[in-house]
């Protein structure tokens, strides 16, 4: 073979080469990829529940700096699950490992809302909803709910603690969202959260009366909204009304109250 026939070959040779080369590289990296995904997600989900626990911990006034996180929350914590259509405990699941978030999407575990009930904007309610008892004995202390439901650009996590009498809320607190930082994000922000303590949920007559409001806001029912967030004030609003309400926590609060 000739000088120039060899360069041709070899010419010829190299785009193929190089997009051997570039796929096996590809595949290399997406299996290293996949196997460090499949190797952080243990790491990854207990991280979460830590963040999770840790703020449940905080919404009931038990978190101090450097507390053992899981030993704090397994000892002064107990999950329970409610039935939501009954307003009762329910032993269907285990407290502990339910994951009511995923148990929304599974069309076996939850009910597609009806609009005119969707006043938090979640579309599908799980048939069991956890709550998480602080206690002295037998003696409540406090209740934990959690809530949830859309803002403005995304749906609030978060819980609110009850005092007791299961009407009077002792903290409220927001672990995901993506409202937008300095508006909407200002639920996060602790001088906003601490205007909840010793808020009432409901009327004499049993009635939802809290409500987020703007311009001022008064009395035991009402509390101010966020500057410059109307829609994330509007959302928190109607997903606190939510789930103290008859599709949500209603019915359990007021068995629990008997």
């Amino acid at each position: 073979m000739s000088d120039n026939e060899q360069k041709s070959a070899a010419s010829s040779d190299t785009p193929v080469r190089t997009i051997i080369v570039a796929v096996a590289l590809s595949l290399i990296a997406s299996i290293a990829v996949s196997a460090a995904a499949v190797m952080l997600k243990p790491t990854q989900e207990l991280n979460k529940s830590l963040a999770k626990k840790k703020i449940i911990l905080q919404v009931a006034g038990l978190y101090e700096e450097g507390i053992n996180i899981e030993d704090a929350f397994t000892s002064k914590i107990e999950p329970r699950l409610v039935d939501l259509a009954t307003g009762q405990y329910s032993d269907a699941a285990d407290p502990v490992t339910y994951d009511q978030r995923k148990a929304a999407k599974d069309p076996a575990m939850s009910e597609v809302l009806d609009k005119s009930d969707d006043i938090a904007s979640i579309k599908r309610q799980a048939n069991l909803a956890s709550v998480y008892l602080v206690k002295e004995g037998d003696e409540l202390k406090k209740m934990i709910l959690p809530i949830h439901g859309y803002g403005l650009w995304s749906t609030l996590y978060g819980f609110v603690a009850l005092k007791p009498d299961l009407n009077t809320v002792s903290g409220l607190q927001f672990y995901e969202h993506a409202e937008t930082p300095g508006l909407g994000g200002e639920v996060d922000n602790p001088k906003w959260r601490s205007l909840w303590p010793d808020k009432k949920l409901y009327d004499d007559e049993g009635n939802v009366k809290i409500s987020v409001v703007k311009g001022g806001a008064s009395g035991e029912y009402q509390v101010d909204a966020l500057a410059g967030a109307t829609l994330t004030s509007n959302g928190v609003n109607n997903l606190v009304q939510f789930w103290v309400g008859e599709k949500g926590f209603g019915p359990f609060l007021r068995n629990m109250q008997k």
